[in-house]
């Protein structure tokens, strides 16, 4: 009775999803589920070959799915198993003896003559009872292992249309970005186009304006012209006395007024349109006002008065700093610079997008850039890549470099007061800028380095030369400063 349940329950398992019935000639499908060859014939496909699993509803290929060779033995061995008249007789054909063996070389039951006298003798033979066991056993694994299988497939296949739902969630937050990103793009695009237009339109008003003004000037003066022509025309028409007594009145007066126009000398030059722009400039012009809008957003620094050299004085907001003449009092604590004059801000990044910008106006002689955090400040400052330093600097009042290997002079056309300096840690940049004008950038100079660990900006006052070098170096306050619109 227990053997008969346990085998249906196996049949139960054995059954097609469409037909309901057991398995006749199954395939597998790419999603992993199995039906009959003809029930997988009498599934609709589309033009491209594919067709919808009645299971999972994934589109999987349906032109030629392999045979599920494993599934197939199973119901194989189920139907010798079950259907009655295509098992095995139950006695011996030859001996007509109940079959009580298995020939483990012929792979069939046999009886205890044919395994003692019979043609099976030489053979190995094992009782039915344990070689139905031994099957049993085998194909409990075989279904183990199917339905572990058909498991992993169905976990897969969740993760696949977990995985599919998460990219399609995740692409629509992008779109919504690239959308937003974009359109605030093509926004300040559109306020630079309506500030040309307005310089275009305004320029060519005024220049409309005056030149209308001076012709209609001239228009009236033609006017007088015309009418004192029609005048002494007529008079050039009268008789002889009329002519001549007529000719003291009008004659002196026609030649003072004459005579008045010529010193003026009204003569026009004509007028050139120019708007204060190039447009072959508007490009770049607009490139460097949008650069300066997307920039991150300045940082709020402020000087780290532990590290500052003992000869730096600090402002007592600490967005202030200069050299001065005597030596303070500080603890000597590992921060702290000790022979280069120094001085590091409140915040070090080892990530992300950063902007900073450094107040510097008429000073003669500064230094700044990035130090790693690692690097040392107890003697003199390595001023170059290799020591962790990417600096640039201004010396003699006039000499712009970049301390690079080697170094490199920069000819800057103007002198830059304030300085804006951009830091893309993943990427290993960090560039220099002129930020004297609100509303663009002037590239200086760009280091490419692999950085690790944290860095932070770094301050160099440099020895105040008798006065000579004095000014302070600033943090301004981006809360307080306009960026752009």
């Amino acid at each position: 009775m227990a053997r008969r349940s346990s085998l249906e329950s196996l049949e139960e398992q054995l059954r097609c999803p469409v037909c309901l019935e057991v398995f006749s000639e199954p395939l597998m499908l790419q999603c992993g589920h199995s039906y009959c060859r003809g029930c997988v014939r009498s599934i609709d496909m589309d033009p491209l070959g594919q067709l919808q699993c009645p299971v999972c509803r994934c589109a999987v290929d349906g032109d030629s799915p392999p045979p599920n060779v494993a599934l197939a033995r199973i119901v194989d061995a189920l139907r010798e198993i079950n259907e009655p008249g295509q098992g095995p007789p139950e006695t011996c054909n030859q001996h007509h003896n109940p079959l009580s063996l298995y020939c483990e070389e012929d792979q069939t039951l046999i009886c205890g003559l044919c395994g003692s006298i019979g043609s099976h003798r030489a053979h190995k033979v094992t009782p039915i009872s344990s070689v139905y066991s031994r099957m049993k056993e085998d194909i409990s694994c075989l279904m183990t292992n199917f339905q572990t299988q058909k498991r992993k497939l169905e976990e897969q296949i969740c993760k696949m249309a977990y995985n599919k739902s998460r990219i399609t969630n995740e692409s629509d937050v992008l779109k919504w970005v690239v959308r937003k990103e974009f359109g605030e793009l093509r926004h300040c695009v559109e306020l630079e186009e309506a500030s040309f237009m307005q310089k275009v339109e305004n320029t060519a008003s005024t220049l409309i304006a005056s030149i209308q003004t001076q012709a209609d000037h001239m228009s009236q003066l033609l006017a007088k012209f015309q009418e004192a022509e029609g005048t002494l025309e007529a008079l050039s028409n009268e008789g002889h006395l009329d002519f001549i007594t007529k000719y003291g009145s009008i004659a002196p007066r026609f030649r003072e007024s004459q005579q008045r126009e010529q010193r003026k000398e009204r003569t026009y030059s004509s007028i050139s349109f120019n708007p204060g722009f190039n447009h072959s400039d508007i490009k770049m012009t607009v490139w460097k006002r949008l650069h300066r809008r997307v920039l991150p957003a300045p940082e709020c620094l402020k000087f780290d008065s532990l590290t500052a050299h003992p000869m730096l004085q600090l402002s007592e907001d600490n967005t202030s700093v200069q050299c001065g003449v005597l030596v303070n009092r500080l603890p000597n604590n590992p921060e702290r610079f000790s022979y280069s004059y120094c001085v590091l801000a409140n915040r070090g990044f080892s990530s992300g997008k950063h902007y900073w910008e450094v107040q510097v106006g008429e000073k003669p002689k500064w230094r700044l850039g990035l130090i790693k955090g690692t690097a040392c400040r107890k003697s003199k400052l390595p001023k170059s890549p290799e020591g962790g330093v990417w600096l640039i600097g201004l010396k003699e009042g006039r000499l712009y470099e970049a301390f690079s290997t080697p170094r490199v002079t920069l000819p800057l056309m103007s002198q830059p007061h304030r300085l804006g300096v951009f830091l893309n840690y993943e990427r290993g940049e960090l560039t220099f800028y002129n930020a004297d004008s609100p509303d663009e950038l002037g590239f200086i100079y760009s280091y490419q380095a692999e950085l690790q660990g944290k860095v932070y900006p770094l301050f160099d006052v440099c020895w105040q030369e008798r006065g000579a070098n004095k000014l302070p170096i600033s943090l301004p306050h981006p809360l307080t400063e306009a960026y752009g619109d």
